[in-house]
């Protein structure tokens, strides 16, 4: 029987008078077979991670968002500017929220420690731009201080609550998808080679890759997602997928940087182009996480895919391909899903509905000067020199000012000098450079025994302190060390003998 040919044009009127009255926008009814986001076959979560603690890393708590969210922070021996690193992460809180993700799909862990910080010139705000607004304001806070850990953080990857410890044990909040869902993890925080950091000062302060990649393992032999896409701002931050990630379980990586190179901070005191206002003496945000969250914030997602992001942030966190500063953002993992859109997984904000990606956008003519940014290793070094640089000569702050800043530099020293030293004992002068900074091949995990990585840390800082945020570079010498052979008893002995001649 011939159909009216009206038909289908009176359906469309018909949907489009409907949407309106139902609260839902037209696109969501009318999608085409093959645009197939899936998004209707199961649930958006998303993993939100703030890892690290103290005001001097204020840009990681700062760029939280996600579908189910876990914001998370680290720490440090010493008190830090953590304003970026919790910015960027209350940042891609508000992108989740606007995109459609539920609070009830919303974990954070964060150590929320900035905020209200006495160093805070705004209290009670958080910004993540020069001239941005607020993005602290409603942020869930599910896992604050001591419940940030570890345990807690794969527990929740894995939709383990009954896993959950610490004082309150947080929310409970998990992440409980099934395998119809579709979760976004964001991680943001310092690292060093196939580790990132946690804020625990108990011996649970590193989130090995093995062990990370593990859980990765584990929630999709279990059946915990459809797909699972993974966004990870830390210094070498490539280690911790590199020959670890496989390309069959349906998880797509992006990362900050390589597995050799540190990742950057923008929106720093003295930047030429975009400074961060003259009240504030720490970054504002991390170059990679600004530009994919600066990118999410204007584009009508379902026209954008992962790729196109990929290729968007690359350009931007490289200095558009010049890489006179910033670094090279790295895919893992199984990139056939990089042509999925990117509102499978993190939704869009509906006043950007008719916001075209575009590959030729303003945000790459955002260009980042040499001045724009600033190495993460030494993002506490401008917030200290900035302090001090402001204290009024003869006062009580310009002495303390200046004891912070001798402290750390003086810290780094103790730490580059006993591992510089440790390699001479083990290996002799000649060789000890060369055996502990040897790269692997690209495809080649960092260790071959990840277990005698964590004991040779431990054996290290029992004798020497923490390695805290800075000394988190010298993860490769330590691998390179088990790679070696080298027991933990002998390094034991060496660390003692080194950081003993090191501090007289």
């Amino acid at each position: 029987m011939t159909r009216p040919r009206f038909l289908l044009p009176l359906l469309v009127q018909l949907l489009l008078l409907l949407s309106p009255a139902a609260g839902a926008r037209w696109q969501d009814f009318l999608r085409l077979p093959s645009e197939g986001d899936g998004a209707a076959a199961g649930t958006r979560w998303a993993l939100l991670i703030a890892g690290s603690n103290g005001y001097y890393n204020y840009r990681h708590q700062a760029s939280l968002s996600c579908q189910f969210l876990l914001c998370y922070a680290s720490g440090d021996a010493l008190p830090t500017p953590c304003h970026a690193l919790q910015a960027d992460v209350c940042h891609a809180y508000q992108i989740m929220r606007k995109g459609g993700l539920k609070d009830e799909n919303i974990v954070v862990f964060m150590y929320d420690d900035i905020a209200n910080n006495p160093e805070n010139p705004r209290p009670g705000v958080i910004i993540n731009h020069p001239s941005g607004g607020d993005v602290y304001a409603g942020v869930p806070k599910d896992y604050t201080d001591k419940d940030v850990n570890v345990n807690n953080f794969l527990a929740a990857l894995l939709g383990n609550k009954s896993a959950i410890t610490g004082g309150g044990g947080g929310s409970g909040k998990v992440i409980a998808s099934g395998a119809d869902d579709h979760v976004f993890v964001y991680y943001s925080d310092h690292g060093g080679p196939g580790v990132l950091g946690m804020p625990s000062d108990d011996g649970d302060g590193y989130l090995y890759a093995k062990d990370l990649v593990g859980a990765l393992k584990a929630k999709h032999a279990a059946g915990g997602y459809k797909s699972l896409v993974f966004y990870l701002e830390a210094c070498e931050s490539g280690s911790i997928f590199e020959g670890l990630l496989p390309s069959d379980m349906g998880v797509y990586a992006t990362t900050a940087a390589n597995a050799e190179e540190s990742s950057w901070g923008t929106y720093c005191p003295g930047d030429d182009d975009h400074p961060a206002p003259p009240e504030y003496d720490t970054c504002l945000g991390d170059l990679y996480s600004v530009a994919w969250m600066e990118d999410s914030d204007v584009h009508n997602l379902r026209t954008e895919s992962l790729k196109q992001q990929y290729e968007l942030v690359k350009d931007r966190t490289s200095a558009n391909g010049s890489y006179n500063v910033g670094s090279h953002v790295m895919q893992y993992g199984d990139k056939s899903l990089d042509g999925q859109s990117m509102y499978n997984f993190i939704g869009t904000d509906p006043a950007n509905d008719n916001a075209t990606f575009a590959r030729d956008n303003s945000l790459l003519r955002r260009r980042f000067s040499g001045g724009a940014a600033v190495n993460q290793r030494d993002a506490d070094l401008v917030y200290f020199w900035q302090k001090y640089k402001k204290s009024t000569e003869g006062t009580p702050e310009k002495v303390e000012t200046r004891r912070r800043l001798l402290e750390v530099m003086s810290r780094r020293s103790h730490v580059d000098s006993s591992m510089e030293l440790i390699g001479s004992l083990l290996f002799g002068s000649d060789k000890g450079s060369k055996v502990l900074g040897a790269v692997r091949p690209a495809g080649q995990p960092l260790a071959d025994d990840w277990d005698c990585l964590k004991s040779m840390v431990r054996a290290y800082e029992a004798q020497c302190g923490s390695l805290a945020q800075y000394g988190m570079k010298h993860m490769r010498s330590f691998a390179n060390i088990c790679n070696a052979g080298v027991r933990e008893e002998a390094m034991a002995k060496v660390a003692s003998q080194a950081c003993a001649a090191v501090a007289r």
